[in-house]
């Protein structure tokens, strides 16, 4: 499934800052007790049957921490603790494709940068939390790549770890702490944050910020000036010196993405290397992404990501309880039995998704470097597998964002909804990629100064590699 591409996702943070200027008002508190106990019983229950992961944390830790949330659910003084209350029992998960979003609550108006007089955005970039922008009359006070080193009193990253965190789901630790950059300083407006910071020089200040109406309007760079920030058509094309094709392939969500490949067949066939630009690529359908990856394939048969889900049979969980654990050896019904009356979960016999591929289909014969980062999601994730076993494609970049899946959607109380991932996916041969990343070939990481010049390294590995290979 693919989720909103980085460029609306920034903008949206961004603007918020600017139309979040209420002062904080009265939060509503609309629903009653029995509504928020029953919200949680019912992901609570939801993530019982058809969570795919629920053995990574395992059935007791589950149900304890539904049991000591009742009372605090209860006890709750408004609609927004209650979803935060949630949202941290989902994050438990530590599963990207399982979460609760909240509903629009009256009251809540988060701000997430603009401090009166003073605007700091924030980006997380070679394992730091820098200031990539500010009031241009900042840029003194605030520099470009100054690293935030500590929030109310305790280092960046604690602060991270005991107040941001807690709260977000993904399955992978790096994903956790880039969402959690964006993060740093949201607050309410009127809330206040005590910061220092290290500034490329090296002096160390210490600033307080409190969340206000913005009282300038020129900051520096502008809006979308970033490489994650900037504006991308589903795909995009170019041809750089000594044959070689780029290509970015910025979603699977939409089929226009195939016709569009389609034209470019002939000048691919003439390239002598190609590069697939996956690293904004947050997902779709697997479908329109085997398509193009077909072509690329130079076996008779595409081999996608091994596939499982849970299986739920109520006779054997009841006859379960007459089962001991010796007499679960080499009797696969009584161990899933016994499973299943214990509360752990039980899989299907796992599927390997396969496609013919045609003998009209036109193949590609040059070599292939695919980019990935941590935004590299889902159907992205799943193209990637699906090239693992071909020799002549290559991957330079970053770990991928480490989560996919099938999730399975439903409405929570008072507007909000949440989904659960109900369907694994590893390699082939079983390895597991989720929660973990899939490593590319040659890793390469932005450096905060790459960032902040718009120094694409990625990339300009991916050049190298093919000028290095003659």
């Amino acid at each position: 499934m693919e989720r909103r591409n980085l460029l609306t996702r920034f903008i949206i943070i961004f603007l918020l800052s600017f139309t979040g200027n209420k002062s904080h008002a009265q939060i509503a508190n609309t629903l009653s007790p029995a509504d928020k106990v029953f919200g949680l019983s019912k992901f609570w229950q939801e993530v019982n049957y058809n969570f795919v992961y629920l053995d990574k944390l395992g059935r007791p830790a589950w149900d304890s921490a539904y049991k000591a949330l009742i009372p605090q659910v209860e006890a709750t003084k408004n609609d927004y603790e209650y979803y935060r209350l949630l949202q941290k029992f989902c994050a438990l998960l530590k599963d990207g494709h399982t979460e609760i979003t909240m509903p629009p609550i009256e009251g809540v108006n988060y701000m997430y940068n603009t401090f009166g007089d003073h605007l700091l955005v924030l980006k997380r970039v070679d394992n730091k939390v820098i200031i990539k922008r500010t009031w241009k009359k900042d840029l003194n006070k605030y520099p470009l790549g100054s690293q935030i080193i500590a929030v109310n009193g305790l280092p960046t990253e604690q602060y991270i770890r005991d107040s941001i965190a807690p709260y977000i789901s993904s399955s992978t630790d790096y994903v956790r702490d880039d969402i959690a950059a964006g993060m740093l300083l949201r607050g309410f407006p009127g809330s206040t944050f005590t910061i220092k910071i290290k500034k490329p020089n090296g002096e160390q200040a210490t600033y307080s910020l409190t969340h206000a109406r913005v009282k300038d309007s020129i900051f520096t760079p502008e809006a979308g000036a970033y490489l994650d920030e900037q504006k991308r058509e589903l795909l995009e094309h170019r041809s750089f010196d000594n044959g070689i094709a780029y290509i970015a392939l910025n979603s699977f969500g939409n089929p226009k993405i195939d016709t569009l490949f389609e034209n470019l067949l002939p000048e691919l066939e003439r390239a002598k290397g190609i590069i697939i630009d996956l690293r904004y690529n947050g997902g779709g359908d697997d479908g329109v992404a085997f398509r193009i990856l077909q072509h690329f394939i130079k076996d008779t048969i595409l081999v996608g990501s091994s596939f499982t889900v849970r299986t739920f049979n109520p006779y054997r969980q009841a006859a379960g309880k007459f089962v001991e654990v010796a007499d679960t050896a080499g009797h696969p019904d009584k161990r899933e039995a016994w499973r299943l009356f214990h509360g752990y979960a039980v899989y299907d016999e796992p599927g390997v998704v396969q496609s013919e591929i045609g003998k009209d289909i036109k193949r590609i014969a040059a070599p292939v470097v695919i980019l990935t980062g941590i935004y590299t999601e889902s159907a992205a994730e799943d193209f990637v597998i699906a090239a693992d076993n071909q020799k002549h494609i290559v991957k330079i970049g970053e770990l991928t964002n480490g989560s996919t899946g099938m999730p399975y959607s439903f409405d929570m109380p008072g507007g909000g909804a949440a989904r659960i991932c109900i369907k694994k996916d590893a390699y082939p041969d079983g390895r597991e990629f989720v929660g973990y990343g899939i490593q590319p070939d040659i890793t390469v990481v932005p450096k905060v100064n790459d960032y902040l010049q718009n120094k694409d390294v990625v990339l300009e590995a991916a050049l190298k590699y093919f000028r290095e290979k003659k």
